[in-house]
């Protein structure tokens, strides 16, 4: 397929994988929709100018009929852009989490799966996307970290389309020829994420004026930058004496206890939990335990200490 002339939207897409690029081989994550598809694109020409190494993965869920074949036409839209492409099929289990999650799991297991040497994988998330992200943390009340968003870097996975809109990916479409496929499950308003994307930013948009879903992006760098400094500062390894825990900062003291609760085997942990564990330290007055998820949480002798979770049992 001849490439277009770069149109302003084909040309801010670019711009933004070349300021995200460092020289690595690039493996780009494409599911067919706009912006995967804008992001195929822009590595395209990324690869002509730079010389860089550059191919595509597409996942098959497997969750929908016709799944595999649609994924196959995926690929073949990639190469037709001129990018080799490859199918990688998983299996979501749910394993006691949400559809969302599980899919989302398997999704970066097999992208994991997929890394050559050197290759960093680039993602498709837009601006849109980090703010629908915020207002779901900032929905499940779990803390700073849970309005930080989606970090532009984390490990070998690069999102370089989080300052674009998602307008700017479809439009970038749209001048390139390109056509792109609406996964049905982003008009599903059984998940919370369709409903911000429909409803709530919609009208926070429309009540509060133009600008609602940038500067909730803007958010999410300031709690990041916030988060991270925290975290530097928040001992690792820290023993669960309480003597030590009360002389630390709440914030600090918090996250030390989160990061203890989920190394000892507890699982969805959100600030509800931190406190009530939090209080078995500072506001001891012989209460039992707490239960978080998949743990219980006791203080003894002044050090708190956890048991597996028990079931309540019927008095017989």
């Amino acid at each position: 397929m001849a490439r277009r002339a770069l149109g302003p939207a084909t040309l801010a897409v670019v711009q933004a994988v070349e300021a995200a690029h460092e020289g690595e081989p690039v493996l780009v994550a494409c599911s067919g929709g706009a912006d995967s598809l804008a992001l195929a694109v822009a590595v395209t020409v990324l690869a002509s100018r730079t010389g860089c190494a550059a191919r595509a993965v597409v996942v098959d869920h497997g969750l929908q009929p016709g799944s595999a074949e649609h994924s196959e036409r995926v690929a073949e839209q990639v190469r037709e852009l001129g990018l080799p492409a490859e199918v990688a099929t998983v299996t979501v289990t749910a394993g006691g989490q949400g559809p969302e999650a599980a899919a989302r799991d398997a999704r970066y297991d097999a992208l994991a799966a997929a890394f050559g040497a050197g290759e960093r994988c680039y993602l498709g998330h837009t601006l849109d996307d980090q703010a629908e992200t915020v207002l779901l943390g900032l929905a499940r009340g779990s803390g700073l970290r849970s309005i930080a968003g989606m970090p532009a870097v984390r490990d070998r996975f690069v999102r370089p389309l989080l300052g674009l809109r998602r307008s700017v990916t479809r439009q970038a479409c749209r001048e390139q020829g390109v056509s792109w496929w609406d996964d049905p499950h982003n008009d599903d308003d059984r998940f919370a994420r369709v409903r911000v994307r429909q409803s709530v930013l919609p009208v926070l948009e429309a009540e509060l004026g133009p600008g609602v879903a940038e500067a909730l992006a803007r958010t999410a760098d300031l709690a990041r930058y916030d988060a991270d400094a925290l975290d530097a500062l928040t001992p690792t390894g820290a023993p669960p004496d309480c003597t030590v825990l009360a002389g630390l900062a709440p914030a600090v003291r918090h996250r030390v206890l989160r990061e203890w609760l989920l190394a000892q085997g507890a699982h969805e942990v959100n600030q509800r939990h931190v406190l009530a564990v939090a209080a078995l330290v500072t506001d001891w007055h012989g209460q039992r335990w707490v239960e978080v998820p998949g743990l219980r949480v006791l203080r003894r002798a002044g050090v708190l200490v956890v048991e597996p979770h028990r079931p309540a049992v019927a008095d017989r």
